[in-house]
């Protein structure tokens, strides 16, 4: 028989350590705490040990993981902020509001350590669209979702990420991420440190919309079915941007000592947080509480993670000051408790205590080792492929595919310009830059490749932080951090775990070789169907900012000027295993996955700064999804500007056409410039592998090899295939 402890997901060593640790046995409402703190999703229980072996320090790094949001020194007196979230099980069940409050929570993340968020990115994974109306379903209500807040609340989604593909069918994964600004001095810490300090409760109403939605969030999605719709919090992006604007007028007066959102666990762990890392107690009254439900009990009160909602630790005098802001922007506050010397949180209902517990016990849930076990089906894939298709419909067929085709369906619903500083816009660049009060520019992209990392979990988590440092790069930045989020299926099983450990692995060996510190993320497990038992693939993000300086020329990703040179950077090899040729012309799994070597990038990343810093290239491309076919493809659709390229001048080692145009190996770029001498020489001293491979020149994409054609199709063909397909497909 299953006990209570075990229905609030506790096991039954959790339940001991919870009873040990208290010395007695813990009530409803200290049970209903300790579950939502000691949940998966709240305390990253079976990840936090190997988290450990990313690199998180550095030169520019003021604040590393542990907080709400990382932050990075990017000089001038000025510091980023970063952080990642994601919303998958309530975007399954609600894609709308469950995208919209993932938007909600990132937002409050970034501004829970001072900061004033300035960017939005989306990172989305669905089922295939072309043989699910389901996934299309999802598709549609996400975006919108993430478009209606994102857009009310008048912060600008400049960049992101979307994949297709059938493991995501009953797993859709939401990522969001956001960037914030602020003032080096300026920064506040989650810690409130100071008895006698108030603990004044900002924001939303409190309701059932969300109760337990932690403990949702910690199981397989069949575990909890479209009953449990109440676990997926409520948005309202209007009282976001009141406390948004409120709470940046309050910081300008210096008037906070610590912050913190409510987001996963609600009041459960966003006091025992805030109390544990000051090293303090908290002591708090529920009556006090804005409530929504006149009915609602403490345990209730406790568990909903109703949206719009943080804790303001402030000192008693500055009360009527910061309140009289709230008021002005008409933001509900509640004076619910204080600060204590204690380490207790105590938590009152009309005085009398109704939970009381030392707060580093909830903050701080024993952690859990798991089995690992190589999974059974690295050893069982498929030979590569001996024969090929027409390269001209391989190449049309790859630009109209669901993982290549245009974005502007998606992009184009998000305002991605309001606020003013979006410098380079979502289509025009690899990357999108926003401008800084400090002169300089930010550089972000989020990038990931579940398909890469299904086949081998280590490559591909490499390859994610070096596709989305490129991006960065090809826009003429210096990649300076990144934040993480990695997606797995029930970590019980210990496949799943092999392919987490093996993730960590290589991220971490690619981002200390670089190096580029990890400033924070998110672990999310349990994106599985128990009903099949199916999980997704792996899916690590990596989202990278970057910093250019602001006289650096604008560069394109698309080809403008007739008669440019074309160049190739880096070294095409024979890794096709999980290519979009692969997997969606030839229908195969064969093939060496593509393996991203730090050493040899990092010289590359510092050739291609040299040639945009030095004005030298028109256009620059890196080469991912579909590799150099599309890329070049893509570059001249753009312009609308033909290409004559000669395969056979690749930097390779006796690759076959089909190869060399449809690759994905890491580390190339595709470069286009009106000054080939002074390139060469560029790159030649920089000592990558390079290569002059064509022009600009007609309407069509001409691939030669050895002066033969091997390929040639009309950019206006190319761009039909390319510009149109996600249109007709959601339509």
């Amino acid at each position: 028989m299953m006990s209570a402890t075990t229905r609030l997901g506790l096991t039954e060593e959790e339940a001991a350590t919870a009873r040990k640790g208290l010395g007695r046995e813990p009530n409803d409402t200290e049970w209903a705490i300790i579950s939502a703190e000691w949940s998966e999703h709240s305390s990253y229980k079976s990840s936090k040990a190997l988290l450990r072996r990313l690199p998180t320090t550095g030169k520019r790094v003021l604040l590393g993981p542990g907080y709400d949001a990382g932050v990075v020194d990017v000089g001038g007196g000025y510091a980023v902020t970063m952080h990642i979230e994601s919303h998958n099980h309530p975007s399954a069940v609600d894609p709308y509001g469950g995208a919209a409050t993932g938007i909600g929570g990132v937002l409050r993340d970034i501004l829970s350590v001072g900061s004033r968020p300035i960017a939005l990115l989306d990172i989305l994974r669905f089922g295939d669209p072309t043989e699910s109306g389901h996934s299309r379903w999802l598709f549609r209500n996400v975006v919108r979702g993430i478009s209606d807040y994102g857009n009310s609340t008048g912060i600008p989604t400049v960049a992101g990420d979307i994949e297709f593909d059938e493991s995501f069918e009953r797993n859709c994964l939401v990522d969001v991420a956001c960037v914030g600004l602020l003032k080096k001095g300026r920064l506040i810490l989650g810690a409130a440190e100071e008895p006698g300090d108030r603990i004044v409760l900002v924001g939303g109403s409190t309701g059932r919309d969300g109760v337990g939605g932690a403990a949702f969030a910690s199981k397989n999605l069949s575990d909890a079915s479209a009953s449990e719709r109440s676990s997926v919090q409520v948005p309202d992006p209007f009282v976001k941007k009141l406390l948004i604007d409120a709470i940046a007028e309050v910081l300008d007066g210096g008037r906070i000592h610590a912050m913190k959102d409510l987001g996963g666990g609600g009041l459960s762990t966003a006091l025992s947080e805030i109390a544990s890392k000051g090293g303090s107690g908290v002591d708090v009254e529920l009556r006090r509480v804005n409530v929504r439900e006149n009915d609602m009990a403490p345990l209730e009160i406790m568990a909903s993670e109703s949206q719009e909602r943080m804790i303001l630790i402030l000192e008693p005098s500055d009360i009527p000051r910061v309140t009289s802001v709230l008021d002005k922007y008409e933001v509900t506050w509640r004076d619910i408790g204080e600060v204590t010397d204690d380490g207790l949180m105590t938590v009152r209902w009309d005085s009398m205590v109704v939970a009381q517990l030392p707060a580093r016990l909830v903050a701080e849930a024993p952690l859990v080792a798991r089995a690992v076990r190589k999974p059974a089906y690295l050893s069982r894939r498929s030979p590569s492929p001996t024969r090929h298709p027409d390269l001209a419909r391989s190449l049309v067929a790859l630009l109209g595919s669901p993982n290549v085709a245009s974005r502007r369906w998606v992009y184009e619903q998000y305002d991605h310009e309001v606020g003013l500083r979006t410098a380079i816009r979502p289509g025009e660049a690899d990357a999108s830059l926003l401008e800084l009060p400090n002169g300089a520019l930010l550089a972000v992209k989020a990038d990931g490749n579940s398909l890469h990392s299904y086949l081998s979990p280590r490559d591909g988590a490499a390859g994610c932080v070096a596709e989305a440092c490129r991006n960065v790069v090809a826009v003429g930045a210096d990649p300076i951090a990144l934040v993480d989020h990695l997606q797995f299926g029930d970590p019980s099983d210990p496949e799943v775990y092999w392919t987490f450990a093996e993730t960590i692995d290589g991220m971490a060996a690619y981002c200390r070789a670089l190096p580029i510190p990890v400033v924070g993320g998110k672990v999310s497990f349990y994106n599985e169907d128990s009903s099949t038992g199916r999980a997704v693939k792996p899916s690590p993000v990596a989202m990278v900012v970057g910093l250019r300086s602001k006289g650096s020329p604008f560069v394109s990703s698309s080809i403008h000027e007739r008669g440019d040179s074309l160049f190739v950077v880096g070294k095409t090899k024979r890794e096709m295993g999980g290519s979009e040729y692969h997997v969606h012309v030839v229908k195969s799994w064969g093939g060496a996955v593509p393996r991203p070597d730090a050493p040899v990038d990092s010289a590359t990343y510092s050739a291609i700064l040299k040639l945009v810093d030095g004005g030298l290239a028109s256009a620059v491309h890196d080469c991912s999804k579909g590799g150099l076919g599309v890329a070049v493809s893509e570059m001249a659709i753009g312009g609308g500007v033909g290409v004559s390229l000669e395969l056979s001048a690749i930097p390779s080692s006796g690759l076959g056409a089909a190869e060399l145009m449809f690759s994905e190996s890491h580390g190339r770029f595709v470069i286009s410039t009106g000054d080939p001498e002074k390139v060469s020489r560029v790159l030649r001293s920089s000592g990558v592998a390079f290569a002059r491979v064509g022009s600009t020149a007609g309407e069509d994409l001409a691939f030669t090899e050895r002066g033969r054609t091997v390929c040639k199709v009309s950019v206006d063909r190319a761009r039909g295939a390319w510009g149109s397909s996600m249109e007709r497909l959601m339509s």
